[in-house]
């Protein structure tokens, strides 16, 4: 019984820091422009120019429960991130996302998925992105093929 209680600790401790990871690549993405936010722009830099996504998030909220056209795109947006190997993650908050990602000026109508592109330099990516690949390599090794990650608080 013993292991399975100390899983369950460092699944948590887990959590925790790859919630951080999370938050560090979107700032760290955001200061180096290398941040697209809404479902509509996300599908379109996916169309345009793929090689360029790294990783994509997307938030599920209430309002996506009701909305069949956004459950319609994150479909999409999924398939299409497992067909060309980029790595994807779910948050269930997304006024905390849109509070990471969002300029403070006015907040964001849709952070329902956010992306990070590559450095147009072809430089090294930050470490708090490469966490977060190795976790959903391992998510994904474990069959979970859209991993939750909870932002932490501020």
């Amino acid at each position: 019984h013993f292991s399975n209680f100390h899983n369950g600790i460092s699944n948590s401790i887990t959590m925790q820091s790859t919630g951080k990871s999370l938050k560090e690549a979107l700032l760290c993405a955001q200061s180096e422009d290398r941040l697209t936010v809404g479902v509509y722009e996300s599908a379109k830099i996916m169309t345009d120019d793929l090689d360029s996504v790294s990783f994509c998030v997307l938030a599920m909220d209430g309002e996506f429960q009701c909305d069949i056209a956004l459950q319609i795109h994150f479909t999409l947006i999924q398939s299409f991130c497992f067909d060309n190997d980029i790595s994807i993650v779910r948050v269930s908050d997304m006024q905390r996302l849109a509070e990471i990602v969002g300029d403070k000026v006015e907040p964001l109508e849709d952070a329902h998925c956010v992306l990070i592109t590559n450095p147009a330099d072809g430089s090294w990516e930050d470490p708090a992105l490469q966490k977060l690949h190795l976790f959903c390599e391992e998510s994904r090794s474990l069959n979970d093929w859209v991993p939750e990650i909870s932002l932490p608080e501020r």
